[in-house]
């Protein structure tokens, strides 16, 4: 048995069950006792966790992406040591992971429903980045998918600390080495680039069905990510439009150059796209002659020894910047000459490049910064509050040498839709040269909000949030939750950011907490009690107490009237009244007649109580329609599927669907047995 299922952490976080594994870390179900919710607690595999550095940089990285909140990340609601566990605490997500979505729906995905996730990821990635973390693990298997259609991106943080601890491939990298970058692979330093790439690979195999690079060994898979280009998606499947196919390309770019520069410039393309799927994706400035490397080859001619010829790499590689040796093969007609001048050549070569090095690095960051004027001059940055863009353009004056950088749409009480409502740095402060950029923030205008993410709040806040603050109509669902809190929001619609009015109309679902589990009691008056009475604990439910009275209608030993009947919750306690038969009679004493009449009965006959129900003249067992449900989602399909109540078989067919509905009609308590592909999978009472 796993040693942390039922441990209890910080007093608070209860261990239900496993439910993942990773190269680090082990994911559990965990029950909040604080709060009464459902979480995910992610704790470190015992290797990692007697490393104390990695622990202190885990704690701190953890205490940094713990500050993320966006729709698209999972929450990280605690992060914690206790009883020498390293652990974090996150967003019990009800869902499946992008892979798993994959091979259920089979690839490659229609391109909108692509379109549609890399968009969400992307945002992800956006916020991540601008707080400067960097996931260094996107794949499909990091992804979850809602049931809502929406995505999160999980593991932020923890990759990124795995991997400052190793520059090989080693087996934790085999799971993700398909969507390793290039500069990753080499062990290189790595930027938000790199997550880029990585979501490109994604978009590429949700796109065509297949992963760009395939290999027998992760090496072999992590050398074509630095060496070759990828197929086109377009070339496995038609139906990609080219401006996707291009966006796809660009993203998982070998060249960091030719590469997206940020999450926020693949997001601009993605979104022209979707406005025009016609659109013509920019492509960056490509470089006329890449560097390629150059072999010396030996001259066929035995008397031309001194020269060297080059060898060209072919149209495909001269395109690429891409060009592996083994793809051409030298021809030498003389055997390799002894000595010469090749190797004093050579050692000339080595020393003056080290010379050159050690000059570079003396004026760079020895002379250069002894001369340098340490006052550089500063910049005030003058306010743009107010202005719309239109404006700035027209007024080259006011910005001087300063750019602005457009950030986003926010709500604003104080200017107009279209004005600049927030500035970063703020107006009259100083800026330096290399910092002359003023980050923007546009109104969306008074009457204009921006549907706001309600999901775990409780329900009395966000009604004031959504119906006082921003006067919006709310309409409030209730359903049955066993991961959210009762009375907490479950989830919102329309989505989050979504631009409203007004009087707009909202809806929200909250929880009404778990489900109580719920049994039928049959209307049993007219039966045998013995028979029910065994009966009972199969159905869940308990008996009560049990009276007896003599009865002109039942026979000894039937049931004349039960406390309930109906759904009831389960373990319910039912009383019974059961029939001792008719009331036996004496006939009268013969005797003289007296003067006196005699003494009343100083006791008047038991009374027969009221039954509830009574039932007719004719007791018959009472008949209930019932429906059997058979869940097939986790079944290949077609399957046979053969239902039995009772002696009768109710259904014996073939199913292509999730799952089977058959309504039976059927009186008592009957056994229900269950057939998949002939094998008996599940047995069960039901009343009727």
């Amino acid at each position: 048995m796993d040693q942390y299922i039922g441990k209890m952490l910080d007093n608070r976080y209860e261990i239900l069950e496993c439910i993942g594994t990773g190269g680090m870390a082990v994911v559990y179900k965990a029950r909040d006792h604080r709060l009464n919710r459902l979480v995910a607690v992610k704790i470190l595999k015992p290797e990692l966790a007697n490393d104390a550095d990695f622990r202190r940089r885990f704690h701190d990285e953890s205490q940094a992406v713990a500050m993320l909140s966006n729709a698209n990340i999972v929450s990280v609601y605690d992060v914690s040591h206790s009883d020498g566990l390293d652990y974090i605490v996150m967003e019990l997500i009800d869902g499946m992971t992008l892979k798993q979505y994959m091979k259920k729906r089979g690839t490659p995905l229609n391109w909108r429903e692509a379109l549609h996730f890399i968009t969400q990821i992307m945002r992800a990635l956006s916020h991540a980045h601008s707080r400067g973390i960097i996931h260094r693990d996107i794949k499909p298997h990091n992804i979850m998918v809602l049931r809502d259609g929406s995505v999160k991106v999980t593991d932020f943080g923890i990759a990124q600390l795995a991997s400052a601890s190793q520059n090989t491939l080693t087996q934790e990298a085999i799971g993700s080495v398909h969507y390793i970058s290039p500069e990753q692979a080499r062990g290189s330093h790595v930027d938000c680039r790199t997550d880029i790439y990585s979501a490109g690979v994604v978009l590429y195999e949700m796109l065509t069905g297949r992963l760009p690079f395939e290999g027998d060994t992760p090496v072999g898979v992590a050398i074509q990510h630095i060496n070759a280009i990828p197929v086109p998606p377009r070339s496995l499947n038609p139906d990609v439009p080219k401006a996707l196919e291009d966006i796809t390309m660009r993203a998982m770019s070998p060249s960091l150059d030719q590469r997206y520069r940020s999450a926020d410039d693949m997001l601009e393309d993605l979104k022209e796209f979707r406005k025009n799927p016609d659109v013509e994706v920019p492509q960056p400035d490509i470089v006329d002659e890449p560097t390629m490397i150059v072999r010396p080859v030996r001259s066929s001619t035995s008397g031309d020894t001194g020269r060297r010829s080059r060898v060209q790499p072919d149209a495909r590689y001269q395109e690429s910047g891409n060009y592996d040796e083994d793809d051409y093969e030298d021809e030498y007609d003389d055997p390799p000459r002894q000595g010469g001048a090749g190797p004093t050549i050579a050692a000339i070569v080595v020393v003056l490049v080290f010379i050159g090095g050690m000059l570079f690095f003396l004026y760079n960051f020895v002379i250069k910064g002894m001369f340098a004027d340490t006052n550089k001059p500063e910049f005030e940055v003058p306010s743009v509050l107010g202005y719309t863009l239109d404006e700035l353009n027209d007024n080259k004056d006011l910005l001087g040498d300063f750019k602005i950088e457009e950030g986003d749409t926010v709500f604003s009480e104080e200017y107009e839709e279209g004005q600049i409502c927030e500035q970063t740095p703020e107006a009259e402060s100083m800026v330096s040269e290399d910092e002359m950029v003023i980050k923007v923030n546009i109104s969306g205008g008074s009457d204009k909000m921006y549907m706001e993410n309600v999901t775990g709040w409780d329900a009395r806040d966000a009604l004031n949030k959504l119906q006082n603050e921003m006067g919006l109509e709310v309409e409030v669902e209730e359903e049955h939750s066993d991961t959210i809190t009762k009375d907490f929001v479950i989830r919102f619609s329309p989505m989050e950011g979504k631009l409203l009015e007004k009087g707009d109309k909202v809806t929200i679902v909250v929880s009404l907490g778990p489900k109580e589990h719920k049994v039928t009691m049959p209307n049993v008056v007219g039966s045998k009690f013995s028979d029910i009475e065994r009966q009972l604990s199969g159905m869940g439910l308990n008996r009560g107490k049990v009276d007896y009275q003599y009865s002109d209608r039942y026979a000894e030993g039937l049931i004349i009237w039960q406390s309930v009947s109906g759904e009831v919750d389960e373990g319910t306690v039912v009383d019974f009244w059961v029939s001792k038969g008719p009331e036996a009679t004496e006939a009268p004493a013969t005797e003289p007649p007296t003067a006196e009449p005699t003494e009343p009965p100083t006791q008047a006959p038991t009374q027969e109580p009221t039954p509830t129900p009574l039932p007719t003249d004719n007791v018959v067992a009472p008949t209930s329609t019932q429906t059997i449900n058979v869940d097939l989602t986790n079944y290949e399909r077609p399957v046979d599927v053969r239902i039995v109540v009772g002696d009768m078989t109710v259904f014996d067919g073939t199913v292509d669907t999730d799952s089977k509905s058959v309504p039976v009609t059927a009186s008592g308590v009957q056994t229900v047995l269950i057939y998949i592909n002939g094998e008996q999978v599940d047995s069960y009472s039901l009343p009727f």
